[in-house]
């Protein structure tokens, strides 16, 4: 079943998540960490988001 359209709506808090494949870690490599984090805070200014917490687990 397809994922429903996830709207954007100003002044609400959003929890979001990453999983992985398999329960495989599929940021292992610190190239993919730095560009994960770029992405995520690429989309921080272009939507002007706030970031509250980020946290990193282990690989």
């Amino acid at each position: 079943m397809p994922r429903s359209i996830r709207r954007f709506i100003p002044g609400h808090i959003w929890h979001i998540t990453h999983r992985c494949h398999k329960k495989e870690f599929l940021l292992k490599f610190a190239r993919d960490r730095r560009r994960y984090l770029w992405r995520l805070f690429e989309a921080k200014k272009r939507y002007g988001l706030c970031v509250l917490n980020f946290m990193e687990g282990d690989p």
